[in-house]
């Protein structure tokens, strides 16, 4: 699946075409904690855990996502930002 400016067929889309970008929220993890291991410390979970979340094999629950924004003082207004901007795919040309 390509995302642009044209219409997107919903009915098409798969759970795996949909691949969020964490690179905003990795920045503002490595600015306030440094390290992804601090910061998985603080949000109760485990170093792999917080990494294959980030890595788009496991989704954030809604609870994570509340607990994150507290931790990494992100405003609830701007969670979209941090958690649910997608990864824009280039087309590939045959």
């Amino acid at each position: 699946m390509t995302l642009n400016n044209s219409r997107i067929d919903f009915i098409k889309v798969k759970d795996e075409d949909i691949v969020f970008d964490f690179s905003k929220l990795r920045g503002r993890i490595k600015e306030i904690y440094g390290t992804q291991t601090a910061f998985a410390v603080a949000m109760l979970m485990n170093e792999a855990t917080l990494s294959n979340k980030l890595n788009n094999n496991v989704e954030f629950s809604p609870k994570e996502i509340i607990r994150a924004c507290l931790l990494l003082s992100i405003e609830l207004k701007d969670v979209n930002i941090y958690f649910f901007t997608l990864k824009v795919q280039k087309n590939e040309q045959n």
